[in-house]
């Protein structure tokens, strides 16, 4: 029988799976609270304002004795990234296309509600109970498809990814690109147009043509929802495409 793991400290308290003291005083917070706080002070002030002694003072206490609860920065950062999860969507009477469809936007939707999240789960796998439970039932929605679970992990991390750029690029959009503050260039129409003019037919057959045929033409901004719900409808197909060579 392989011997069990040993947590980490943080996921220890995230799972509720510390041991509990029978004696002494009844600690004063928990984990969620400190959480909690600390995604206030981030929605607000972004992940600069949050320190440690920043999140003492939000639940009124002394900063040393916040490491009671957590450890480090870096743990509290873990704690916030599966804080700030809401329950996934109800998958109830919904088709799996359907359901990962809404399963994605609403990932897509969290980020922007709260960009300092692109800052810390960019690269980094879930390990709390919230997001976890998100990828369970992104894995529940593909039951009965046909595909094997590791074909189901890397379709949820691929629409993962693909929530992940697109809130990247919509908030990079909002805070401005510095290298175009020159260029007068204010949305993806007028980025086209630079393009058009800057690129080379011959070098650039293909790019130059669909600048100069108006490939960006219309696009008042950088980001569109129609854009977001393009290319999700790309990944699905592909998924669709993957269950029926599975089924034949």
């Amino acid at each position: 029988m392989a011997e069990e793991r040993s947590l980490p400290p943080m996921l220890r308290r995230m799972w509720g799976r510390e041991p509990v003291p029978r004696r002494g005083p009844r600690p004063r917070l928990d984990l969620a609270t400190i959480t909690a706080a600390a995604i206030e002070i981030a929605d607000a002030e972004g992940l600069a304002g949050v320190s440690m002694a920043a999140v003492a003072s939000r639940v009124g206490v002394a900063t040393t004795a916040l490491y009671r609860y957590v450890d480090s920065k870096e743990d509290l950062l873990t704690c916030m990234a599966d804080g700030v999860a809401p329950e996934p969507p109800d998958p109830a009477g919904l088709s799996w296309r359907d359901y990962l469809a809404l399963w994605t936007r609403a990932q897509r939707d969290i980020l922007l509600r709260h960009t300092w999240l692109l800052s810390i789960t960019q690269y980094a796998p879930p390990l709390g109970p919230r997001r976890l439970l998100w990828l369970d039932r992104a894995l529940a929605a593909l039951a009965g498809t046909g595909l094997d679970d590791g074909e189901k992990m890397n379709v949820a991390s691929t629409l993962t990814g693909y929530a992940l750029t697109d809130a990247a690029l919509a908030r990079a959009a909002e805070s401005g690109f510095p290298e175009l503050d020159q260029s007068g260039v204010e949305g993806a129409d007028d980025y086209g147009e630079l393009l058009a003019e800057m690129l080379d037919p011959a070098t650039y057959p293909a790019l130059s043509a669909a600048m100069r045929g108006g490939a960006m033409r219309g696009a008042a901004g950088w980001t569109d929802d129609a854009d977001f719900t393009f290319g999700l409808g790309l990944l699905l197909d592909g998924v669709e495409q993957l269950i029926s060579r599975r089924s034949s």
